[in-house]
């Protein structure tokens, strides 16, 4: 079989075209290569797969290129977006052109051989869930209700856009959608909470899980936007790749349908807990300076992965612990301090 990722050199496609290939599947990396470390991510994936791996230098919005890489293609994994709410902030244009015109210049390759979609999404389509009543619980928000507190917010939460790129990111996810609707073509949604793992080159934008290690590992500071008590369900790679893979492998099933991808209320954390337990992971103080909130910014939000594990047929996710432990100690090696890091007793 033949897969088109969009964004398969980025953190999520190189891991994905990883899984894929390795399979014994051809994977087109289509990716504009704009981001810094993902030629690195390049450069693994042909070193590890290579004729498995054809590489696709072009851009989403070039509909020419797009036609051609998705000419052969069995299905399409459409991760390549632009992915910072600050970015769209300040050039929303961009942003649009990037993530919803891109989006429909995927579909539109797909609908003429009616191959698979399988899109991207995020947990921003369901706003900032300021309606949601919160109480503090240490160094964690936590919802007043008690349900919403063990099962997480499911899909039947309506959606409400914030930001520029939450109304990107919403359109595309309903665009998607529709074509399922509206053309029969075969497609899924997966609306995906905060991911890491390996080949994550965290920024102060995006990734902020990677973000922070490797800050704690240079031993430089971090700022958190907000008082750092805000939470979220963080989801490892592997678990978010078998989603993908499954959503793929199950298209008869669930196309049309959106699921959240997260690793759910058992692996729910603030940014200050986090903190902790990096400082536990790598045996250093890091040192956290406060500034304000962000536009949008969740203080809570934990997926309801019920859905997803029934429908694709997942496994329990990945203790945070052990990924977070894991991820610590591939950024070290990265930077070529092997033992920089170590992995507390309780996470063993």
């Amino acid at each position: 079989m033949r897969a088109l990722i969009t964004g398969g050199a980025g953190f999520i496609g190189s891991n994905l075209a990883d899984r894929l290939a390795g399979e014994g599947h051809e994977v087109v990396v289509f990716d504009a290569v704009a981001r810094p470390g993902v030629e690195r991510n390049l450069a693994w994936l042909q070193g590890r797969h290579g004729a498995r791996i054809i590489d696709m230098r072009a851009d989403v919005r070039d509909e020419r290129a797009l036609a051609e890489a998705g000419r052969k293609a069995d299905v399409i994994f459409h991760l390549a977006a632009q992915v910072a709410v600050t970015t769209s902030l300040v050039d929303p244009v961009d942003d649009f052109e990037i993530n919803v015109r891109g989006a429909l210049n995927v579909l539109e390759v797909a609908r003429r051989r009616s191959t698979p979609v399988i899109f991207a999404s995020t947990n921003k389509v369901y706003g900032d869930l300021a309606d949601v009543p919160l109480e503090l619980a240490g160094e964690a928000y936590r919802p007043q209700e008690a349900g919403l507190r063990v099962r997480g917010v499911s899909e039947s939460r309506p959606l409400d856009f914030h930001t520029p790129y939450g109304c990107s990111k919403g359109a595309a996810d309903q665009y998607v959608l529709d074509y399922a609707r509206s053309y029969g073509l075969p497609t899924c949604v997966l609306r995906m909470s905060c991911i890491y793992g390996p080949r994550q080159m965290g920024t102060e934008d995006q990734g902020w899980v990677a973000h922070f290690l490797i800050r704690a590992l240079e031993g430089q500071p971090i700022v958190i936007y907000g008082d750092g008590r805000q939470v979220r369900d963080i989801l490892d790679v592997g678990d978010a790749v078998q989603a993908y893979v499954s959503a793929w492998r199950r298209i008869d099933q669930v196309s049309g349908r959106a699921f959240n991808l997260g690793g759910g209320p058992a692996n729910a954390v603030s940014l200050l807990q986090l903190i902790g337990y990096i400082e536990e992971v790598t045996g250093r103080k890091v040192e956290v300076s406060f500034a304000d909130w962000r536009a949008g910014d969740q203080r809570y939000y934990v997926s309801d992965p019920s859905a997803a594990r029934r429908e694709l047929g997942l496994d329990e996710a990945r203790d945070w612990h052990s990924g977070v432990a894991a991820l610590a100690e591939w950024l070290a090696a990265e930077r070529g301090r092997s033992g920089a890091s170590r992995q507390p007793a309780e996470a063993v």
